[in-house]
C-alpha cells in the first residue's frame, strides 16, 4: 500500500488529502472506458487490407478510452488507485480490469503491433512514456498478481524504452508543443521509469539530452501560453523536467534565468488558470487537462527549490488555483474529457511526480 498524499516540504500546503469518494469517482471514470471500444480515434498505419481491423483486434490490451495512450494511462489510473486503496469498493473491479488486459497473449499482440512496418513513431513520445509509467506502477506494487502483470508487461516495456533509446540521439531539436508531441513531459515520465527500473544508461541519456536542449534556456515565453488546445505547458514541463535533471544547487539559478517573472510577493496572479468554453469539444477541453498538469508541474518545480526560496509562496498560490480549477472540471459529463482527465487528476492528487 502506498500513501495517497506524499507531502513534499516545498509544496505541502497546496495538496488536500484525497478521500475515498474522490478516489472512487476517478476509478469509475477509467472503469467506464478501458473496455469501451467506440468512439475510437486510431493513429494506424495500414500495410495491407488485412490491417483494416477493429481496435480490439489491433491492440487488444489498450483499445478503449478513445485512443491508445488514454487506454494506457487509464490502466495506470486503476493500478495507482487499487495499489493505494486495496480495500476500497472499486479495488476489486480495478484489479479485474487490469487482469483482463494485462495478459501475456494480449501484450504480445501489442508488441507485434508496434513492431510492424511503418510504426516506429507510433505514440512517440507521449503514449510510450505513459506505458513506462504504467510499467513502473506495476513494478513497484508489492502484490503477487501485480508481479505476474509486470512480467507480462516486460516485453512491451522494454520495447518502449528501446524506442526512446533509439530516438533521442537522433532528435536534433526538442519538440516544444503543448500536446502529445512535447518532448519535456515525456522525458520526465521516462526518466522516472529509468531510475525506478535501474536503467542507468537510459537515465544518463535522458539527462544528457535534457541538458543539451534545455540547459542554456533563458527567458521562457510563459506569456505566450497557453495555446488554445494545450493540455501541457511547454515552459512548466521543461522546468519540471529540469528539477529532475539538475542538482539542487543548479536548479534554483537555472529557474531564475528561465522563468524570471515568478514573483517573490506570494501572489498567484503571475499564472492564471485557463478557461474552457466548451467541454463537449474534444480539443477545447484540453485546457482542463492543462490546469491539472500545470498544478503538478508547479508543485514539482517547488519541490526542487530549498525551503527558504522566496518564490515558493507564489508557486504554491498558482498551484492551488490550478488544482482547484482542474479538479472542478472532473464533474464534466462529456466523454471528450472523461476518458482521460481522471488520469491527470490522479497523477496530481496522488503526487506521483514527486515520489
Amino acid at each position: 500500500m502506498i500513501p495517497l498524499l506524499l507531502l513534499a516540504a516545498a509544496a505541502q500546503d497546496t495538496r488536500p488529502a484525497l478521500d475515498a469518494a474522490v478516489a472512487e469517482r476517478f476509478a469509475k471514470l477509467a472503469l467506464d472506458c478501458v473496455r469501451r471500444e467506440y468512439p475510437n480515434k486510431i493513429a494506424h498505419v495500414l500495410n495491407a487490407d488485412a490491417d483494416a481491423r477493429p481496435p480490439r483486434d489491433l491492440t487488444p490490451a489498450f483499445f478503449g478510452c478513445y485512443d491508445w495512450h488514454s487506454a494506457v494511462h487509464g490502466h495506470w489510473l486503476l493500478a495507482r488507485l487499487a495499489r493505494a486503496r486495496p480495500d476500497a469498493s472499486f479495488a476489486a473491479d480495478a484489479r479485474a480490469a487490469l487482469a483482463h488486459s494485462l495478459t501475456v497473449e494480449k501484450l504480445a499482440a501489442e508488441v507485434r503491433y508496434l513492431e510492424a512496418p511503418g510504426r516506429v513513431t507510433f505514440e512517440r513520445p507521449y503514449g510510450l512514456a505513459w506505458l513506462l509509467a504504467l510499467a513502473r506502477e506495476i513494478r513497484e506494487w508489492d502484490d503477487a498478481e501485480a508481479r505476474a502483470w509486470a512480467a507480462a508487461l516486460r516485453p512491451l516495456e522494454t520495447l518502449c524504452a528501446d524506442r526512446f533509446r533509439a530516438w533521442l540521439p537522433k532528435l536534433t531539436h526538442a519538440v516544444r508543443s503543448g500536446e502529445h508531441s512535447q518532448t519535456a513531459f515525456a522525458l520526465g515520465l521516462a526518466l522516472d521509469w529509468a531510475r525506478a527500473a535501474g536503467d542507468r544508461a537510459l537515465a544518463d541519456l535522458i539527462t544528457a539530452r535534457s541538458r543539451h536542449w534545455f540547459g542554456g534556456d533563458r527567458g521562457g515565453p510563459l506569456r505566450f501560453e497557453p495555446s488554445g488546445e494545450d493540455f501541457l505547458s511547454p515552459c512548466l514541463a521543461e522546468a519540471d523536467l529540469m528539477r529532475r535533471v539538475l542538482p539542487a544547487e543548479e536548479f534554483g539559478p537555472w529557474l531564475k534565468a528561465f522563468l524570471p517573472d515568478v514573483p517573490a510577493d506570494g501572489s498567484g496572479a503571475w499564472l492564471r488558470p485557463a478557461v474552457v468554453s466548451d467541454r463537449a469539444d474534444a480539443k477545447l477541453v484540453h485546457l482542463d487537462g492543462l490546469n491539472l498538469s500545470r498544478a503538478w508541474m508547479i508543485e514539482g518545480i517547488a519541490a526542487g527549490l530549498p525551503a527558504g526560496d522566496p518564490r515558493l509562496p507564489a508557486l504554491r498560490a498558482a498551484a492551488r488555483a490550478h488544482r482547484g480549477a482542474g479538479l472542478e472540471a472532473l464533474t464534466n459529463p462529456h466523454y471528450e474529457g472523461g476518458h482521460w482527465l481522471g488520469s491527470f487528476a490522479t497523477y496530481l492528487v496522488t503526487a506521483r511526480g514527486l515520489e
